[in-house]
């Protein structure tokens, strides 16, 4: 039994408000019990023979550029606008839709949750043999939308993936002492978690797996919006750390840029912003 169900609308499939809200209300406790911060794997989330359908639409590299940085490296993304299947645009669309936000808010108890029509930083991602993303806490801002990140949604493509492939979504305790969760990307898992400024996480070892594969996913993000906030303050953006005794590589810049926005003076900043 799949944990949604997809109603086929004469060849559009969209999800139902009353089952996924049901769905959402049945895992509550245990989404807000989970440790090291809000979070719960759901195995089997979608209808399989759907998913794979849209894994057989996943575009090629091409002239993609990829990101090859200390933090980051051989990782694709693909917003889905850039994806010519039906299926993958019908996917997001419903992933955005009224329904599944009632399956969320059910799920967290947030209320209010906004979809990303502009996909920043969502869609699909990609990352190849030797790839890795570090321990992170993802940007706190949509800055189109100037609403604060409240949650992400991964749902994973990787049909027949071993242990030994590596790839594993670690989930790091506040403190940066250690992985308090490691989730394989199996194919069908989807996994919700809450978005903080201490909600550190990442697939941080290089992949191993054959050169003929790579680690897929579905990535999605949901918002709230905030009254008051002072779009003149600089804001913060992905905060990737090192692991003890890692070589992980720090992000000075992106630490000064912290810096900046949690010491400076608020009216310095806005007439740094101006």
């Amino acid at each position: 039994m799949h944990v949604l169900r997809l109603t086929d609308l004469g060849g559009y499939r969209c999800f139902d408000a009353e089952q996924c809200h049901a769905a959402g209300v049945l895992r509550a406790d245990k989404y807000q019990a989970n440790q090291p911060f809000p979070h719960i794997v759901l195995d089997d989330f979608l209808d399989s023979d759907f998913l794979r359908a849209v894994a057989g639409e996943f575009p090629g590299n091409g002239e993609q550029d990829c990101f090859m940085r200390g933090q980051e490296r051989l990782k694709f993304q693909f917003r889905p606008d850039q994806c010519e299947g039906p299926l993958t645009r019908m996917l997001f669309a419903e992933l955005n839709s009224r329904a599944f936000m009632s399956f969320l808010s059910g799920l967290t108890g947030i209320q209010g949750l906004i979809p990303d029509p502009y996909h920043a930083g969502a869609g699909l991602h990609e990352t190849k043999r030797g790839g890795h993303l570090s321990i992170h806490a993802d940007f706190p801002r949509h800055k189109d939308m100037g609403v604060t990140r409240r949650l992400n949604l991964l749902i994973y493509l990787n049909d027949d993936w071993h242990d030994e492939f590596g790839g594993a979504l670690e989930l790091w305790d506040k403190r940066m002492r250690a992985a308090a969760q490691r989730i394989m990307p199996i194919f069908g898992r989807a996994v919700v978690f809450s978005t903080d400024r201490d909600t550190f996480h990442g697939h941080p070892d290089p992949l191993s797996c054959p050169e003929n594969r790579s680690r897929r996913s579905i990535a999605t993000y949901y918002y709230t919006a905030d009254a008051g906030q002072d779009q003149g303050l600089i804001e913060r953006t992905t905060d990737f750390r090192r692991r003890p005794g890692s070589g992980d590589k720090r992000d000075w810049r992106v630490m000064l840029h912290h810096l900046m926005a949690d010491w400076v003076p608020p009216a310095l900043q806005r007439r740094r912003n101006g």
